[in-house]
């Protein structure tokens, strides 16, 4: 079975790491309370995770969905200093519909000169994102979401800026990485994830992508160690208040991509800047589902729901807005 970490408060006001299993069910993994002291002690003994909660042993049964009922879930990863912590991502990496494929195919026979930039990054990718083995592939479009301020667990409000012109949700998969007392990065594994963006900005001119991607993002409920499924099926919706008001399904995984993710996280890694020591990524892998293509328009009190096959636990985040703040820079 795979192991599943997920970090949440007791009724006691505890903080605690849980083992789960494929079923469900969950126990305590003694001596630590985060999955950072976890897998930090794990990399400075050079040992896997599961060798690492093996050596610590398992205590009381926890009932995790108990737990996301009252509130005491939280991300399933977060850093001591939360500026320590980056939220990152790579888009064009997944090869949606045979529809859009078409599309762009139809788009590249009819001349380099009438290609978007877009257009020509996607293609790059198919052509170039999964390279033989020793060999460095096609980089991806990449982009930087925040820090750990703005990482949020499941059950929690996605806050949309005031200024925002949209607020859409994004189903990703996420990678998770600390980096080493060396220097390496090590992925503790994979979380489902809400890639929230300002899809409306985007749209309006490409160059402001950095803009659109400045938004909070949610991942939980588990970090799923090892590696990914080749293929990943889910379901992505948005309730309003008893209605369904959008819901389709998203694919994922390398099957249905045009990068391999070791070739995602090299072109991540490769910068020095991101493998400091002690350091936490949240690295975010791009979708090719969005309500946002459907035409919806969401609103405050719209609940996003996230789930996928290899993950027990589903991601759900309610939208609200902040309140507009009146910015003012002062001269010292």
């Amino acid at each position: 079975m795979t192991l599943r970490l997920i970090q949440f408060v007791t009724a006691t006001g505890e903080r605690r790491v849980a083992a789960a299993q494929d079923d469900g069910s969950a126990q305590v993994v003694n001596g630590v309370s985060s999955t950072y002291e976890l897998a930090t002690a794990a990399i400075r003994e050079g040992i896997s995770l599961d060798a690492k909660v093996t050596a610590l042993g398992l205590g009381e049964a926890v009932e995790i969905a108990t737990a996301l009922s009252e509130g005491r879930v939280l991300a399933p990863i977060d850093h001591p200093d939360s500026a320590h912590l980056h939220v990152t991502g790579t888009g064009l990496t997944h090869l949606g519909s045979a529809e859009s494929r078409n599309k762009m195919h139809q788009a590249a026979a009819s001349g380099e000169e009438n290609l978007t930039d877009s257009m020509r990054m996607f293609l790059m990718g198919v052509e170039g994102g999964k390279p033989e083995a020793g060999k460095v592939g096609a980089q991806p479009e990449w982009f930087y979401k925040g820090n750990g301020s703005t990482l949020v667990g499941p059950n929690v409000p996605l806050e949309s800026p005031s200024f925002a012109e949209d607020a859409g949700e994004e189903p990703e998969m996420a990678g998770i990485y600390i980096i080493g007392d060396d220097g390496n990065a090590y992925r503790l594994g994979f979380a489902l994830a809400n890639e929230f963006s300002d899809h409306i900005v985007e749209k309006q001119n490409y160059l402001w992508l950095a803009h659109s991607k400045l938004r909070p993002a949610s991942i939980g409920v588990e970090i799923r160690t090892g590696d990914l499924p080749k293929s990943v099926e889910g379901t992505a919706r948005i309730t309003r208040g008893n209605e369904v008001v959008w819901e389709k399904p998203f694919l994922s995984g390398e099957d249905n991509m045009s990068h391999t993710f070791a070739n995602l996280e090299y072109h991540h890694f490769k910068y020095a800047l991101f493998r400091q020591p002690g350091d936490i990524h949240v690295h975010c892998f791009g979708t090719s589902t969005a309500s946002f293509g459907d035409g919806i328009r969401t609103q405050d009190g719209d609940v996003f729901e996230i789930e996928a096959t290899p993950f027990v636990f589903g991601l759900r985040n309610e939208l609200t807005t902040t309140k507009e703040e009146k910015i003012v820079v002062r001269a010292l």
